[in-house]
């Protein structure tokens, strides 16, 4: 892997405090650095893999509903609540 520079401005207060903070923990600000845009890309990385994931979901999820595989509420709402799970689902009160 090529190695390439990256500049950008920090106030230098901010600077000082992060360049100590590393030196704490016997690192340096690079290394650091190099390790927070790694974990960057890579959590953008999962968001993206999860919105492609749940978009399939959702297309197959709409797909299967204009096909008619539909189930009724009440037969959803039987099969969850028999026997029945809290007051609400309590034949007598509900």
């Amino acid at each position: 892997m090529r190695n390439a520079t990256f500049t950008f401005r920090v106030d230098e207060d901010l600077k000082a405090e992060f360049a100590s903070a590393a030196k704490a923990h016997d690192r340096t600000g690079a290394q650091l650095l190099r390790g927070f845009m790694r974990h960057y890309v890579a959590q953008q990385q999962e968001a993206q893999d999860y919105d492609a994931w749940l978009t399939a979901k959702v297309e197959q999820s709409r797909a299967s509903a204009e096909a008619g595989n539909l189930t009724p509420a009440a037969d959803v709402e039987a099969k969850i609540c028999s026997p029945p799970c809290c007051d609400s689902c309590s034949p007598d009160k509900g």
